[in-house]
């Protein structure tokens, strides 16, 4: 049963999920029939779910807020923002229910009892709940919403539920589903038993029983899917809508249903659209759009997506890692061999496995609209207690990244937002003076740039004041009084820890503690994180991360006796380059296709001795949107390198973001381009300026 158990947590999480964003939804659009039909449905499955696990508060509880959403759906409440603050909040509650070690929790005990309280004082009310925002709107429309809930269309539907042998055996009790159907509407079950066996030969932890049923509800199609939500895989099930009627009030079909069958054989649905077509002078079934027709015949036919464990995930990327290594040492031997069948083999397996790798790689990559629903729920509560007006609007939502960036770049995004709506956006009456909109808002933008993912979470509010942050960092000593920055570098200097602002200390920012950990935790995941700012202009900060941690095809490039890998998706050509011209020109400028790029000689970047060949190549690649050249000894080739950490000895260091393993045991150093790039810009730079002080 504990598996079950662990099943449904896994499930109600999903939904609890589900409700926090249709809510959200919901608020922007409190009219939407359908997100409310939603809202409802996600709460009764939770319900009938608690009652079938054991978590019998949850399906105490949601059954309070079921009704209140009933009385909504049905027109004899609206939605306000006091009913969707206790929505929220129940959500939040919920989500402590489904936790062992919260439900007997004192706060969270007291916290069941409020919000209880305050859902049977909405219930017992009965009365029409508007809000200020929307009362005008309501009343205007109040006799057409009347109206139009009279007018309701109820639909008949047929429902073929064939329990499996043993649904038993996970607890479940079929009545059960079909008396939650009953509940929808008017209905109407034949039971068949003509599987059932002779007295002696029945095996009571077996189910023989199946049903034909009717049901003509005003609810849709989902409602009904909902109730079998949890058993998909324990029956099958065929659902088809029969008529924009109430047919169960109909002599002739009762008539029909009635009739006995030889053999208890089904009615069919077949012989029920015939029926139906001759009993009504509307469009057959069949004629009609197949959105209308839902079938849920076979595992085979239904089945698109399944349910994996994130474990289970983690631990096929460790084994494909693992196989990419070992073709590696696989097509070294064939190489060294010489066999020239040993040689296609390898050849079909570096092939194959590139393929699975694209693929595992494919699943794990999570799209950051998951993250969304928390970023609206958190601007939606904090603008609200901050008594400021925003507005969150999100773009490129559908990017994706790899799941254990995205595990880790929750925090960071939701620290950047609470300084953005505590220190970026204005109150209203700020605004207005400033002349901007009462309402402040904040973009999040994510979007694809080569070989890497930017966020950017940008706002038009107060914007950092350099001299301000010149000012914090004499009286901490950070920088003397003859301190020359430019307006980056002093922007830059909110990363250092303990570095702060704010001028008073708030709950939600402003002790110090904040942008230096989400750079830390940012440079984790190998990202780096910059921010621009202008005073009364806005603030935009950006995050920029690797697509993923675990596999990449690099460029296998060799300096002196080290292999080095360069990301593939950030080289753009290959170029060999004279000796002479790398090692005697003028401010690291090189024309190559009769273009002047910017280079930097590794063996001299890295502290090595001079070559002594002629001829060496340059690797181009893109940094920002520039073509910058990375000179080397000479590349080996394209390589897929299975990334390993340095280890925590040499985590700190810059331009190198792991290691890798060849296939004859060599250690190659990944080489982050953008970070080489950008340390290298710098000591060059330094170097200038202590060769202009002499």
């Amino acid at each position: 049963m504990d598996n079950f158990r662990k099943k449904f947590i896994e499930e109600a999480t999903e939904h609890i999920n589900e409700l926090e964003k249709a809510l959200l939804e919901l608020e922007r659009d409190p009219e939407n029939k359908e997100l409310v039909e939603k809202v409802f449905r996600v709460m009764h499955s939770l319900k009938g779910g608690g009652a079938m696990f054991g978590f019998d508060k949850i399906s105490e509880f949601t059954h309070h807020l079921e009704t209140i959403y009933d009385l909504v759906r049905n027109g004899q409440m609206y939605i306000s923002k006091d009913l969707l603050d206790v929505t929220l909040a129940s959500v939040d509650h919920l989500s402590n229910l489904l936790n062992d070690e919260k439900i007997n929790d004192q706060l969270t005990l007291e916290k069941h009892s409020e919000l209880t309280k305050r859902i049977e004082n909405i219930i017992s009310q009965k009365q029409t709940i508007s809000s200020d925002s929307l009362k005008k709107n309501h009343e205007n429309n109040s006799i057409t919403s009347t109206q139009s809930s009279k007018d309701e269309k109820i639909s008949t539907f047929y429902i073929l539920f064939q329990p499996n042998e043993h649904i038993f055996n996970n607890g479940t009790n079929p009545l059960y589903l079909v008396d939650e159907l009953y509940g929808l509407g008017t209905c109407k079950a034949i039971p068949h038993l003509h599987k059932v066996p002779d007295y002696y030969d029945i095996e009571p932890t077996k189910c023989y029983t199946y049903w034909e049923i009717f049901l003509s509800t005003k609810n849709d199609i989902n409602s009904i899917t909902d109730v079998f939500i949890f058993v998909e895989d324990e029956c099958n099930i065929d659902i088809h809508k029969l008529s924009d009627t109430n047919l169960l009030k109909n002599k002739q079909f009762l008539k029909l249903l009635e009739e006995p069958r030889t053999g208890n054989k089904d009615i069919g649905i077949n012989d029920l659209q015939a029926f139906v077509s001759k009993l009504s002078s509307a469009q057959s079934i069949k004629e009609k759009k197949t959105e209308e027709k839902v079938i849920i015949a076979s595992k085979e036919n239904s089945i698109s997506s399944i349910r994996v464990s994130s474990d289970k995930l983690d631990t096929l990327m460790n084994l494909v890692s693992e196989l990419v290594t070992t073709q590696a040492r696989l097509s070294l031997y064939a190489e060294q061999g010489g066999n020239p069948e040993l040689i296609a083999i390898a050849e079909n397996v570096q092939k194959l496995s590139r393929q699975l790798r694209d693929i595992a790689f494919s699943i794990v990559l999570i799209p950051i609209e998951n993250l969304l629903t928390r970023f609206q729920r958190l601007v939606r509560d904090l603008s609200q207690e901050l008594k400021k007006e925003v507005s969150f609007i999100a773009e490129g939502t559908d990017t994706e990244l790899d799941k254990t960036i995205i595990e880790n770049l929750t925090d960071p995004l939701l620290h950047i937002l609470r300084n953005s709506l505590d220190h970026g956006i204005e109150d209203p009456a700020t605004r207005l003076k400033l002349g901007k909109p009462r309402q402040g808002t904040i973009l999040l933008k994510a979007f694809y740039s080569w070989a890497n993912v930017h966020i950017q979470i940008s706002d038009d509010g107060a914007g950092i004041d350099p001299e301000r942050i010149r000012q914090k960092a004499l009286s901490k000593g950070i920088i003397s009084v003859d301190s020359t920055l430019s307006h980056k570098e002093l922007i830059d200097l909110v990363f250092l820890s303990g570095f702060s602002t704010a001028q008073n200390v708030t709950d939600v920012s402003g002790r110090g503690v904040g942008m230096d950990v989400v750079r830390r935790k940012i440079a984790d995941i190998r990202g780096e994180v910059e921010i621009d700012s202008k005073i009364n202009i806005g603030t935009t900060i950006t995050i920029k991360l690797p697509l993923t941690l675990s596999i990449i095809d690099g460029l296998l490039v060799k300096i002196l006796d080290t292999f080095y890998v360069i990301p593939l998706t950030a080289v753009d050509k290959i170029y060999a380059a004279d000796h002479n011209k790398l090692t005697k020109t003028f401010n690291n400028l090189i024309i190559l296709d009769g273009e002047q790029i910017p280079f930097f000689y590794l063996r001299n970047e890295f502290g090595l001795e001079e070559n002594k060949v002629k001829s060496e190549q340059v690797v181009v690649v893109h940094y920002e949107d520039k073509r910058i050249g990375l000179a080397v000894d000479n590349v080996v080739g394209e390589y897929q390198a299975v990334l390993k950490p340095l280890g925590k000895y040499y985590k700190n260091q810059e331009i190198i973001s792991g290691a890798t393993i060849l296939g004859d045991g060599t250690i190659a150093l990944v080489i982050d381009s953008n970070k080489a790039i950008k340390y290298f810009s710098n000591q060059f730079i330094q170097n200038q300026m202590m060769e202009d002080k002499k």
